[in-house]
């Protein structure tokens, strides 16, 4: 059981480990494509409190004109698979070389790193799904300019959208900033989701090996608490990194934008309380599964046993019979010239079965046993 447990993290870990995108020793900054990476699509949602300009950009000179035009300039980028579009971008907007590099390598963990002109964010997008794929988000934002960088097409952040189009919410009366709380408000928010998959296929398993003890129940258990794990390795550098983000003191965030990060940072600390709590639950739930299995082995034993001890008589009693000793004495089996000594064997062999079955049943060791006489109750003294 434990060199299945211990196979099964081999190959887990072996399948999760990043690929490096680029040979090592290669300097700093440098851009590498991922062959299978899906292409560029820009598209901007360039707003303000009296208006929004929505449209995909395939010109990326036209962004500059943008950006001095309205209070806030959102850059989409979905598709990591042209480096000319990065390149582009980073020019316009200033990225640092090292920025463009971690978006090219999305392998990067959750961070935030400030530069000169602005921040640069790394957060991860957790699927629903068995394996609880991520994906990597990439985040650039300074004085009114949000440049996000998205592996490939999701729909993650439509309901940001929708706000954006149909001027719900305060989004459209903020700066860049608010835009930037969002987006990362969103990406915690979809981790929700995934813890309450898992809890869901915890508390599936868990009636399932109540009913009845499966085959790799534990294989199940161990995937449970990796994909877990899976999910911690996720929020608690995002939580940090927020953290991180909430005590440096920079014109870029405004004191109420502050208080919505703050809320961000509690939504983290709740999914890695979950997560903690779902590990407690499923290492209980080992021990109910070895439990039920040491019970389901005893009753296996007890079966074997109480078989092994009705045949030890019968065997004795066949062997005594089957020794054959000449009838010349009267004390050598005299059954042998009986008429009935054939029947009154098998006759005995019954008897000794019965009284075992009987006795074994007195006991209590199969069925359910003889019902115990309730205690009666004295009756009130009379006085």
């Amino acid at each position: 059981m434990r060199g299945a447990a211990l196979t099964m993290h081999r190959h887990h870990r072996r399948r999760k480990r990043p690929a490096p995108t680029h040979a090592p020793g290669t300097a700093p900054g440098t851009i590498t494509i991922d062959p299978q990476a899906p292409p560029s699509a820009v598209h901007v949602f360039a707003y303000g409190p009296d208006g929004l300009d929505e449209r995909a950009v395939t010109d990326l000179e036209t962004l500059s004109d943008l950006r001095g035009r309205w209070p806030v300039l959102w850059v989409n980028v979905t598709g990591l698979g042209d480096a000319a579009v990065l390149e582009r971008l980073g020019k316009v907007f200033g990225l640092h070389r090292l920025a463009l590099e971690d978006i090219a390598h999305t392998a990067q963990r959750p961070k935030v790193e400030a530069y000169e002109n602005g921040y640069f964010i790394v957060a991860r997008m957790l699927d629903v799904n068995p394996e609880c794929d991520n994906k990597q988000f990439s985040l650039f934002f300074a004085p009114g300019v949000v440049v996000t960088f998205e592996e490939g097409p999701d729909d993650c952040f439509n309901p940001v959208r929708d706000r954006i189009r149909q001027t719900r919410g305060r989004i459209r009366q903020f700066g860049a900033d608010y835009l930037v709380y969002a987006l990362l408000d969103t990406i915690i928010d979809r981790y929700f989701p995934v813890m309450d998959e898992l809890e869901d296929r915890l508390d599936q398993l868990e009636e399932d090996i109540e009913a009845q003890p499966m085959k790799r129940a534990n294989t199940r258990i161990y995937q449970l608490k990796q994909e877990a794990m899976a999910v911690r390795r996720v929020v608690s550098p995002l939580k940090e990194a927020i953290y991180q983000l909430l005590s440096e003191d920079h014109p870029l965030i405004v004191d109420e934008t502050r208080t919505h990060l703050r809320d961000c940072v509690d939504h983290a600390a709740e999914i890695i309380d979950r997560i903690e709590m779902f590990r407690e639950s499923a290492l209980s739930l080992m021990d109910v599964y070895l439990s039920s299995l040491t019970g389901r082995l005893d009753e296996i034993m007890t079966v074997l046993t109480i078989i092994a001890t009705i045949f030890i008589p019968l065997s004795f009693i066949a062997g005594v019979y089957g020794m054959n000793f000449d009838r010349a004495s009267p004390y050598n089996l005299p059954e042998l010239g009986w008429r009935y000594g054939y029947l009154f064997s098998l006759a005995l062999m019954a008897a000794v079965t019965g009284g075992l079955l009987y006795y074994f049943w007195r006991r209590g060791w199969i069925g359910k046993g003889p019902k115990k006489k309730a205690v009666e109750q004295d009756s009130p003294r009379k006085e």
